[in-house]
């Protein structure tokens, strides 16, 4: 008899052991859906899809060892420098759970069990649902596969019933693969005079002739907002009473610096917009430090990166107009960029941390939000502290010897940036204690 219950106890351990194993459809597929197939999909920046079970099951060992290394969700800033409201990553319990469904060799589970996540991708877009306006550049554009590199400056008209609040825009692109960086300027045009159709739909200033821009000069006037995409980034967001106002009537400005190809390809680009009922009462801006921005000529030392060498720039840029609310940073380098830091001191002394990437990837970029809105008093020092590695160590180093390397013109990605863009808005009392998660 106590052999019996012996065998009966070590049965029913067995099937509660069993029972409690996870599935693909209840437990694994809503990380998978939540934290990898935004990017895992057809048409982003994913090199294979992550839709499936199928998908995930065959690729279970790579997954394994990407997601315990932590290489995978790809999160570069330092955590203990600054939370950020939009980080990326599976906790331990996630990357635990995965690991043992891999383990048990990927049990498929029930289909029904599957109950997607309240931020499921939705087709077209990184967001969390469906653009509310959808603007398209109007050809295809076909990139050269002569491994050069392209600028090209796409028009884009639109026309709407009326005025709308954004909550939310982002740069697509049918073959992002292609893109090295784009940047969007969305210029009102309520002159009913000046028309916004017709004439050049893009100005290709690598090969065409580049005073056809000057077609576009009349459109410069009112910009409602800028922004932009570089590889890694998802969307730019503004919440409650933040953001900015799609003008009824206008263009887009939409400059795209085209990667290097060795095979002729179509790309299709432009922006989805997502829009508030609720009335924006803060309105949004942008500015750019660095190369190409504000304090330009003032990195030091002067912006001329060494062959053979490691070496460290900065930047000192002084807020000289009023107390400011800030709402994210959105740091850049290129290839030979290593290490990227950024922080303010105020004039009472204090520092106020921004970011840190103490191991920079050119590849997975992102817009860094801040949890709450971050308070720049006036006179405040925005640094900036950038390394750079031009030494055959470095593995992304783009030349072979390693060739010296200078900020100027087109910025190609042989060239380097050293720049920061920040959004924000001017400081009102109690800015701090709002929530931007």
């Amino acid at each position: 008899m106590r052999k019996f219950f012996i065998i009966c106890g070590i049965l029913l351990d067995v099937l509660c052991v069993h029972a409690q194993d996870p599935s693909y459809y209840k437990d694994i597929a809503p990380i998978i859906q939540s934290k990898c197939a935004p990017c895992h999909r057809p048409g982003e920046a994913g090199p294979f899809s992550l839709l499936t079970w199928e998908d995930v099951a065959k690729r279970a060992s790579f997954i394994k060892k990407v997601i315990q290394g932590r290489y995978m969700p790809p999160w570069r800033a330092d955590r203990q420098y600054v939370h950020f409201a939009n980080e990326r990553g599976l906790s331990d319990n996630e990357i635990a759970l995965i690991t043992r469904w891999i383990d048990i060799k990927t049990p498929q589970g029930k289909p029904s069990d599957y109950h997607p996540p309240a931020n499921k991708p939705v087709q077209g877009t990184l967001y969390n649902r469906a653009p509310d306006l959808v603007l398209s550049t109007s050809d295809s554009f076909h990139l050269i596969g002569d491994n050069g590199e392209r600028f090209v400056i796409f028009k884009i008209p639109f026309e709407l019933k009326d005025s709308a609040n954004v909550e939310a825009i982002e740069f697509f692109c049918n073959n992002k693969k292609l893109i090295h960086h784009a940047n969007y300027a969305v210029q009102a045009v309520p002159d009913e005079n000046i028309a916004i159709k017709g004439g050049y739909s893009y100005v290709n200033l690598t090969d065409d002739d580049r005073t056809k821009v000057d077609q576009y000069m009349p459109y410069r006037k009112i910009m409602s907002y800028y922004g932009g995409y570089i590889p890694g980034t998802s969307f730019e967001y503004f919440p409650k009473e933040f953001g900015w106002v799609m003008p009824r009537r206008g263009v887009i400005l939409l400059t795209v610096h085209y990667a290097p190809s060795a095979t002729d390809e179509a790309s299709i680009c432009g922006v989805n917009l997502f829009f508030k009922k609720t009335p924006i009462t803060r309105v949004m801006k942008v500015v750019s430090f660095g190369s190409g921005g504000i304090g330009e000529g003032q990195i030091e030392p002067i912006f001329y990166i060494k062959p053979n060498a490691v070496q460290t720039f900065r930047l000192e840029v002084t807020n000289p107009s009023q107390d400011q609310s800030l709402l994210y940073v959105w740091p850049h380098m290129h290839l030979l960029g290593k290490e990227y830091k950024a922080f303010i001191t105020t004039p009472a002394g204090d520092t106020i941390r921004l970011v840190h990437i103490p191991e920079w990837d050119f590849r997975w970029q992102e817009i860094y939000r801040f949890p709450h809105p971050v308070k720049v008093p006036k006179g405040s020092v925005i640094h900036l502290e950038c390394t750079y590695d031009n030494t055959a160590n470095n593995p992304f180093n783009p030349n072979s010897p390693p060739k010296a390397v200078f900020s100027m013109g087109d910025m190609k990605t042989k060239d380097e940036m050293m720049t920061m863009m920040m959004g924000f808005l001017p400081y009102k009392e109690g800015d701090e204690k709002i929530s931007l998660e």
